[in-house]
Parts: structure tokens; sequence; C-alpha cells
């Protein structure tokens, strides 16, 4: 996703914590929206407040309007709303010129600490995890990698307050970067949506400078049309209720078209010929190609993949100065980056979740995996 941001594919998407470490790896260009840019300058005084912003109060009221919310209510919670120039500076690209890094970006989640924690999140809630699976068809290492990634199991989940943040990139988006105050105008108002049917002060909630919520950081959209109550205890948490985390990620994986028991990836050599393999490239990460037509190219596949039927996407991961690394991706490839906007990431997510699943095997013999219970 980034440059830090996240393309939402259809009407919103996950944006996440883990966009924070990319940003510093990987140069990423995001669609441009509606609005120009704000002239305001970059405030310095945090304590800044919307209160006596005609602006944001006419905001207030076209979100009240549009989602049946009251307007006072509205209205007063805007007024409150900080103006955080940390935001504006976090929301900023990369410098030109950075160069992407996969060794360096996978470095920072396939480490020994993060493998451990994962394991002992996959062991207490494997009841959880099964039946996720078995619901969504999305396997518990997709959804372990994928918390892990995002939050470090619930340890890094942003300290911003989700309403100041999504006020500032709202109402005073920096200029000197493709402009996304449209799209965070709307997360602005689901927010107020969520709290609105949760029954939250919309001000007690904290994320990441994105916005971004919980466990598997989804943008306030993102938690009002695909999280899930899991547990069915009548309510839906993506800070506390690791079930309804679970369950809310699968949910949104398979509604963003995961195929069941389908890889992720498989190994390539790419052509040798820079011409053939500049056409396998030239779709990014978007499966346009038949097993076929990779090796028509002089593309090398292993026995797996020939035997795919559906259509792949060779996906390339720079490393610096070093030689790219290379996979075939499949739809479920694909599926991933709808999380995240960005191979490296669903690189890292499928990495890190297989991981921790051979530490999980490894420690079977001494420490089975919990049989608690789901119901």
């Amino acid at each position: 996703m980034p440059d830090t941001l996240l393309r939402p594919p259809r009407s919103s998407l996950a944006l996440t914590l883990s966009s924070l470490v990319l940003a510093s790896l990987v140069v990423w260009t995001a669609p441009a929206a509606a609005r120009a840019p704000s002239k305001r300058p970059v405030a310095d005084n945090t304590e800044l407040t919307y209160a006596g912003r005609a602006e944001a109060m006419a905001l207030a009221d076209e979100i009240a309007q549009r989602h049946g919310l009251d307007a006072a209510w509205v209205r007063g919670h805007l007024a409150q709303a900080r103006v955080l120039p940390a935001v504006q500076r976090l929301v900023m690209p990369a410098p030109a010129g950075t160069a992407k890094d996969w060794a360096a970006y996978r470095a920072r989640f396939i480490e020994p600490r993060r493998v451990r924690l994962g394991a002992q999140f996959w062991r207490e809630h494997a009841a959880w995890l099964r039946k996720a699976e078995q619901l969504y068809g999305v396997p518990a290492e997709i959804v372990v990698g994928i918390i892990g990634v995002e939050t470090f199991y619930g340890r890094h989940m942003g300290g911003f307050r989700v309403l100041d943040a999504l006020a500032t990139l709202s109402l005073d988006f920096p200029s000197g970067r493709r402009d996304r105050s449209a799209f965070f105008r709307e997360e602005l108002g689901q927010l107020f949506v969520l709290a609105a049917s949760e029954g939250l002060d919309p001000a007690s909630l904290r994320g990441s400078y994105a916005g971004a919520l919980g466990l598997p950081q989804f943008m306030p959209s993102s938690w009002n049309r695909y999280a899930v109550d899991f547990d069915g205890d009548g309510r839906v948490d993506l800070h506390n209720n690791v079930p309804d985390v679970i369950g809310s990620i699968a949910h949104y994986l398979a509604e963003f078209g995961w195929t069941r028991g389908l890889p992720t990836h498989f190994e390539v050599r790419p052509p040798e010929d820079a011409t053939r393999r500049a056409e396998l490239l030239a779709p990014d990460i978007v499966p346009s190609f038949t097993v076929q037509e990779f090796l028509d190219r002089q593309a090398w596949l292993p026995e797996a993949a020939t035997e795919h039927t559906g259509l792949l996407a060779l996906v390339e991961l720079q490393n610096g100065k070093q030689a790219p690394s290379y996979v075939a991706g499949t739809s479920n490839f694909y599926t991933l980056t709808r999380y995240n906007w960005s191979s490296y990431y669903a690189m890292a997510v499928i990495e890190l979740g297989a991981a921790v699943a051979q530490a999980v095997q490894s420690q079977a013999a001494t420490a089975p995996l919990s049989a608690g219970r789901t119901h």
C-alpha cells in the first residue's frame, strides 16, 4: 500500500500500520483523489482543533445527512478533533529514489520473536483458526501472518486518536503528494457510523496514523462492511476479541475472492530474455497469463505449477542493488494484496505464516494444540 496509503479495490481496504515500515523500504504511488490538496499550512500546534473551522462543520453536516446521524452529535465530536502535524508528516511518501528492498523488508517480520509469539497466538486460538478455515477457506497461517505483520499480535495497534487522524487527513491533507482527502472523508464518515452502531465515543478509538483500527488494522469502512461477530457474543470487537479478529480477517479475504485450497504462489525462474520478461511483468501483480504462456516465454515453473489451471502473475520483488526475487502469484496472492496493495506485504504475510506454522508443528509433540471450545 504505500506510499503508505492503501488503494481501495472497491470502496475500502484495510489500511494498516505495517504501511509505516513499508514506506521506509518500498516506494509506492497512490491514485489521485478528486479534491485538490489543502493549501493550509501544516499546523505546529497539536492542540489546534476544528471547532472554529466552517469547512469542518460543513463536513459534519454532510456526514450526518449521508449516514442518517444526528448532526449536533457529529458536529460536537468533530469540533473536538485535533489537527495532528505528525499525521501529516507520516502520510508523506518515502523520498524519491528510495530503493525497494525485499530482503530488508522481510527481515523486519520474519524474525525469531515474531515467529515465537505467532506460534503462541496460534496455539492459544487454534480452535477459532480452524473454524475460520472451515467457514471461509482461509488457512490459519494466512490469518496468523496478517496479524503478525499488522500489529505484532496486538502489541503495536497504534496510539493516535483515530478521530484526529482522519479529520486531519480529510481537512488538512498535506501538499507534496497525490491527494487522498476524499478517501479519508469517507473513512471519517464511516468512523461515525461505527461509533453510533457500537455505542462508542468516537474520540475513544485509537489506531494508526492513517486511521486503521484494532489487531487487523481495519479502516472504519472495512470494519463496517467485513467485520463479523465470530463468537456470537452480540457485538464486534476488533481490539480485544480475538475470535472476532480471526473471523473478520478470513471473511474479508473470502469477500475479496480467496479460493479454498489454492496456493498463493509458485516458484519461478523468469525468462532470461528481457523482452519476454517485460511482457510477463507488464500486468504487475494481476494474474494475466496461463501456465503455457509462461512456458512459451521461456519461464521455468515447477511441476506442481504446471497442474495449475488458473492465471498467474510474474511478481518481482526488488532487493536493492542485488538481483530481484520472483514468484508466480495466483489469484490468492492477488487477494492478499487487496488487504494491503503491495506484493512485498503479501510475501511477508505468506512467509511469516509459513514460519509460524513450522514452529507450531515442531512444538506439537511436546505441547499439543489447544482443543479450546469455540462455542
